[in-house]
């Protein structure tokens, strides 16, 4: 059997992003402020190839132009 996210197109990643904004945004005020503050990331990342490191980039922005790429391979 197929998991939900993955029958709606989404990457496990997505996913958890996409649950996690949902229980942040269901919180009262107060400890809602707090979590979405611990839920800005800037996670970077490098390709490695024969030895050498790749451009780094943000994750957020890389994840961003796949599903762009994705949306328009379809």
């Amino acid at each position: 059997m197929a998991f939900a996210w993955k029958a709606a197109g989404l990457t496990y990643n997505r996913y958890l992003t996409v649950a996690a904004r949902a229980v942040r945004r269901s919180l009262k005020d107060g400890p809602r402020a707090a979590a979405e503050r611990r839920g800005n990331m800037d996670l970077r990342f490098a390709k490695w190839e024969n030895g050498k490191q790749g451009e780094v980039k943000s994750l957020a922005k890389a994840n961003d132009e796949a599903l762009a790429a994705q949306a328009e391979s379809k």
